[in-house]
């Protein structure tokens, strides 16, 4: 098993290529259907794959989590994919994928693992519309594998935030209003979950916002107002006023995105913000290469929004914009880095 993951550090150069590793997974076999579907997860999200540890129950959990596993010394909560989704299957799941995201770790239970695929994110596609339903939105991207299997990949987000309660109305409480609805912010992330987050950040801020499932989508959107600011003789940046991208979409990730807003004069003054799980100093560096003027780590409303006034010149915040990056100090220890 280790064989399968080892050297995962040196796969951070996929980055900014537009290209990913996905590590293949089954849940098992439906028995109410007789499929026997083929799940993804980027590989830059897992940390091991194991077999699978004692498991100690847990009191008030959701359905899904089996219990707790202890992991070098940390309680690391335990997910059965297989039941989170619905799929009713008697195979065992005797193998344990750890990821981390979000400043979180937890396991995911499976059936089995596969093989590690490469291949380019344009490869992946946002998921049809009845795929979606069929699956409550779990799904963010599908791609097709030479043998015919269609694979599909897992919404963590999703997964996180209905099995941990990460998202509730505490996270909230602390965004400062601003209440400048004649700003908007572009942001696109291929995860509802995030997308209605960030949403719900910027209603709080009493911002304007427009969103897009995708790095693709997105830039199609941007040419469309860069379009519409010449035809009225005026600058992109009055009708857009900051980009938010996440960094692991279908069809264009958040690295090619930035890379063609940073080097298109029409969109000069723009400041980009990458939003991600993906949140090692890999992968902030890579996106500083790229032209992104700062990094958040989802999901943090408070940093988000302190972040957002910043850039966008408006309250308490804004007095801090014109200092360089090393004379903000963090408030509490911590704080989004910033690369201007």
């Amino acid at each position: 098993m280790s064989e399968l993951l080892k050297n995962i550090d040196a796969r951070t150069k996929l980055a900014g290529t537009n290209k990913l590793e996905i590590l293949l997974f089954f849940l098992g076999e439906d028995q109410r259907t007789g499929r026997r579907e083929t799940y993804g997860i980027n590989v830059f999200k897992v940390r091991e794959v194991m077999r699978t540890p004692q498991i100690t129950a847990a009191p008030e959990m959701p359905a899904s989590v089996e219990g707790m596993v202890s992991l070098r010394g940390a309680l690391v909560p335990v997910i059965d994919l297989a039941k989170y989704t619905g799929i009713s299957s008697d195979t065992p799941r005797e193998i344990m994928i750890v990821t981390e995201y979000n400043g979180h770790t937890q396991g995911f239970l499976v059936e089995g693992v596969d093989t590690i695929l490469r291949l380019d994110w344009s490869k992946m596609r946002v998921p049809p519309e009845m795929l979606m339903a069929q699956t409550g939105g779990l799904v963010t991207a599908v791609t097709e594998l030479e043998d015919n299997r269609l694979v599909m990949m897992m919404d963590v987000e999703k997964v996180l935030a209905e099995t941990t309660n990460i998202d509730n109305e505490i996270l909230f409480r602390s965004v400062p209003q601003v209440d400048r609805p004649d700003l908007t912010v572009f942001y696109c992330d291929d995860s509802s979950v995030a997308r209605k987050q960030i949403e719900r950040t910027l209603e709080a801020m009493g911002l304007k916002g427009l969103s897009a499932v995708n790095g693709r989508k997105m830039w199609e959107e941007m040419e469309k107002v860069a379009a519409y600011a010449k035809t009225q003789g005026r600058e992109v940046s009055e009708l857009i006023n900051l980009v938010l991208t996440d960094i692991e979409m279908p069809e264009m990730d958040g690295y090619i995105l930035t890379k063609k807003i940073k080097s298109d004069p029409r969109f000069a003054n723009i400041p980009v913000i990458m939003h991600s799980s993906l949140s090692g100093m890999s992968n902030q560096k890579l996106g500083q290469s790229v032209g992104v003027d700062e990094y958040v780590p989802k999901f943090e409303p408070q940093r988000l929004s302190e972040t957002l006034m910043r850039r966008l010149g408006v309250g308490e915040d804004a007095a801090m914009s014109e200092l360089p990056s090393v004379f903000r100090l963090p408030r509490d220890g911590f704080h989004a880095t910033s690369f201007s």
